[in-house]
């Protein structure tokens, strides 16, 4: 394993950043190229814990000359995010100097034009610069996973549906709940990715994208860091690795999806319809029926008519749920994955900022 670091100055003085990468070697020349990161939003650190007993098992391959890719890893991609805190609270998903979500804004570009990625960085700011520097990173692989995880949540990845269905290996390798497919319209890192490639030759979009993946894996919720959690993602990425040949195991069998695959527009997301201490009646994982009782929502503390019911307006799966129990009016408190497209109009893009 070699390990280097990119250095992110700051724009106040006196202030920088650093970003350790970690690089493993292939032996394979035509073995997919693997580009791993985990903590984009700082303070989700599931993922972390993945890659950091992943590394054990590709340092002991790499001594036994099994590592057949060249693979990148980054295990916290966001040191600016990390080194924020507000009254004690680290606030890594949006930087608080632009007030935008670290996992928005990627350039979308072709892949042609990847190096444009990283001349004159200078004269961008520091979050622009870390921006710049993981894409240019991701973009020379094959195969990119981006390591996140949501609130109270099962395990669940944002697949584009130029990947599906041949990303069903890595929803089975990691014994996801479910799939939510993206349709590639925001500039979140994953899509960024895979926009490139789908434009690599500008104005000619690929609808199709064979041997590539580019993803974003939600590991469960932000409390989910376990020892014995961890090392079973890791197993279930190494499971992935291997069956796309960057890693020899012949131990490895590639098992089946069985859960939904679910298109955004079929996703209901249940908002509070006034703030209020919610109550939930269903739990993340079960399945719910259409008019079911999902949360209560106490409006005005100890009068008659102080709450408000919240219903499923379809039948689906509890997908993600909220963990703070004040809400605000019109704040999100669960995702259901539904068989078919929900009444509200969606924007094309992510679900959440």
């Amino acid at each position: 394993m070699n390990v280097t670091e990119i250095v992110i100055e700051g724009d106040t003085p006196g202030i920088a950043w650093r970003l350790p990468i970690l690089h493993f070697a292939g032996t394979k020349a035509d073995a997919p190229k693997i580009y791993i990161q985990a903590a984009l939003h700082a303070g989700e650190l599931p993922g972390t814990a993945l890659v950091h007993f992943l590394c054990e098992r590709l340092r002991q391959a790499e001594a036994e000359g099994r590592i057949l890719s060249d693979i990148v890893v980054v295990p916290h991609a966001n040191p600016i995010g990390a080194a924020q805190s507000h009254f004690g609270e680290m606030q890594g998903r949006f930087d608080l100097g632009s007030r935008t979500n670290f996992n928005r804004d990627f350039p979308l570009i072709s892949l042609r034009d990847r190096e444009l990625l990283i001349e004159n960085l200078d004269r961008y700011p520091a979050v622009d610069r870390l921006k710049r520097q993981l894409i240019h990173m991701a973009l020379g692989a094959d195969l990119v996973i981006d390591l996140h995880c949501d609130d109270e949540s099962l395990q669940y990845a944002y697949i584009d549906e130029a990947f599906w269905p041949e990303a069903a290996d890595l929803a089975a390798a990691l014994k996801m709940d479910a799939v939510l497919l993206s349709d590639g319209e925001s500039s979140a890192f994953e899509e960024a990715v895979s926009f490139a490639w789908k434009y690599e030759v500008p104005g000619e979009k690929k609808a199709k994208l064979p041997g590539k993946l580019s993803v974003t894996v939600e590991l469960r919720g932000t409390r989910d860091v376990y020892p014995e959690m961890a090392k079973e993602d890791a197993a279930g990425l190494w499971r992935f690795l291997a069956a796309r040949g960057a890693v020899q195991d012949d131990s490895v069998a590639p098992g089946g999806f069985s859960g939904p695959a679910v298109p955004l527009d079929n996703i209901e997301m249940i908002r509070a319809p006034q703030a209020g201490t919610v109550l939930f009646h269903r739990n993340i994982g079960e399945r719910v029926a259409e008019g079911d009782l999902l949360a209560t929502i106490i409006t005005s503390p100890g009068m008659a008519d102080g709450t408000i019911d919240v219903r499923a307006p379809q039948a689906g799966l509890i997908v993600t749920r909220v963990s703070d129990r004040l809400v605000r009016r019109r704040g999100d408190l669960m995702k259901i994955g539904s068989d078919r497209p929900s009444s509200v109009t969606r924007k094309p893009g992510t679900l959440e900022d």
